[in-house]
């Protein structure tokens, strides 16, 4: 296998590696002896070597030569490249999807039934988004991929919040058992949220329009059971639902960091690093972050759920996938390299080489050891994957059709509603204005 790779250091300063593998598919008549792979290029250091040796070790029993790139996202750098290979038709026999980018380039992917309805069997089901990203013409067009698919949840100061709020987050999500969490509500974030701004030290939320600030409102909107249209797409903007979400959103804004309509992806994890607040919405890299430059922060967070609303309790869940071209030269050791790579062995030496971070979506795939022992504190990832379903796992825009859900999210309707509303713009107003935009992407 010709084995070739960029690394972004997310725990590092840089790197780059490069190096040749000897890596041979499917032993059976119909198999070709060359598969062309892309993954995507982690943020945590060591990812690709494990990755490629996995590829290596199905590579070796199947007989098959693997040529395996790591793409990384910066600069949008896996959008660029399967949007080349589509038009192209030409590239590699499969490549990592994010999220929306597998209902965009569906038209172009095998159908893999034939793989996830074995997998779901063995595994476990998977969560409603997946489906709802996964699916196309009610057939699967992509497989769930467990590197990269991270819960964006709440990661708070124990001490702080104990401080300034009088929580106990560790008591209401203990290591090791299902939450004891009926009064982590809406009300009580948001009194908690205030308390820890008198005190000096905000919850670091964003309400910008990158994925992040997208992604913890589409949770708060879901909470409340907001929706831009129904699952037909039928718009659905002017309820009172929605009114009830947006002053929300303007309530908690004033709790909130003075610039956090400016915040981008990167703002939460130095905020926090940098012991500015008690609380963010994030997966574990801040925190692995702060282990190396900031021990005294790493050793005070806790990853737990969100606050319930009127609607239930939902949490941010982005999904990364693999798609096999339909233009693919070797479909059949494409699919039999993603089942393998989706087996319980594959999946916990990725979950453990990540330290955690990556989140497999078949529900028999939550409890691996690595959550329940990662610290300092011990413990502090457990509830992380959701092992005892405490949330639901949603994505912002949903249950719009995923076209007109993606622009909603591309566009950041639900942050951009709140900062309307908390400049001073009438609630009537600003909820015009969103029905409007919507309207927009369902003519593009």
């Amino acid at each position: 296998m010709t084995h070739r790779f960029t690394r972004r250091r997310f725990l590092a300063t840089t790197a780059a590696t490069s190096a040749v593998l000897a890596m041979p598919h499917v032993s059976h008549s119909q198999a070709a002896g060359k598969l062309n792979v892309g993954f995507w290029d982690h943020f945590v250091p060591g990812m690709g070597p494990v990755i490629s040796g996995l590829c290596k070790e199905w590579g070796d029993r199947e007989k098959v030569e693997v040529s395996v790139d790591f793409i990384t996202s910066v600069g949008n750098k896996t959008l660029l490249t399967t949007a080349a290979e589509s038009q192209a038709r030409a590239g590699h026999d499969f490549l990592p999807f994010a999220a929306w980018d597998v209902q965009a380039h569906a038209e172009n992917l095998e159908p893999v039934d034939d793989i996830m309805n074995p997998l779901i069997a063995e595994n476990g089901a998977v969560n409603e988004t997946v489906k709802y990203l996964g699916r196309h013409n009610n057939k699967w067009v992509a497989v769930p991929a467990t590197s990269g698919s991270q819960i964006k949840g709440p990661s708070t100061r124990l001490d702080l919040m104990k401080k300034h709020a009088g929580l106990d987050m560790q008591e209401m999500y203990p290591a090791g058992s299902a939450p004891k969490a009926d009064n982590w509500t809406l009300e009580t974030f948001l009194k908690a949220a205030e308390a820890c701004h008198k005190g000096g030290v905000p919850f670091g939320i964003g309400l910008g329009q990158t994925f992040d600030s997208v992604d913890t409102f589409g949770a708060f909107f879901h909470a409340f059971g907001a929706q831009f249209t129904d699952s037909t797409g039928k718009i659905t903007v002017k309820t009172d639902k929605m009114r009830q979400a947006v002053e929300f959103g303007r309530k908690l804004a004033a709790f909130l960091p003075a610039d956090a309509p400016a915040w981008d992806d990167t703002s939460n994890n130095k905020w926090m690093i940098a012991g500015k607040g008690a609380m963010i919405m994030n997966p574990p890299s801040h925190w692995m972050v702060a282990k190396r430059d900031a021990p005294q922060v790493a050793e005070q967070l806790w990853t737990h759920g969100f606050p319930s609303g009127p609607n239930g309790r939902y949490a941010p869940f982005l999904p990364w996938f693999w798609g096999v071209w339909s233009f693919s030269k070797n479909k059949s050791a494409a699919k039999s390299l993603l089942t393998f790579l989706s087996q319980r062995k594959a999946v916990e030496t990725m979950v453990t080489a990540s330290g955690g971070f990556d989140l497999p979506s078949f529900e028999k795939f939550t409890t691996f050891k690595t959550w329940a022992e990662e610290g300092p504190p011990k413990g502090t990832l457990y509830h992380y994957p959701n092992p005892h379903n405490h949330q639901v796992l949603s994505i912002a825009a949903t249950p719009a059709p995923p076209k007109i859900a993606q622009q909603i999210y591309a566009q950041a309707l639900p942050t951009k509603m709140i900062v309307r509303h908390m400049t001073g713009e009438p609630m009537e107003k600003t909820l015009a204005w969103a029905e409007s935009e919507v309207e927009g992407f369902m003519r593009t």
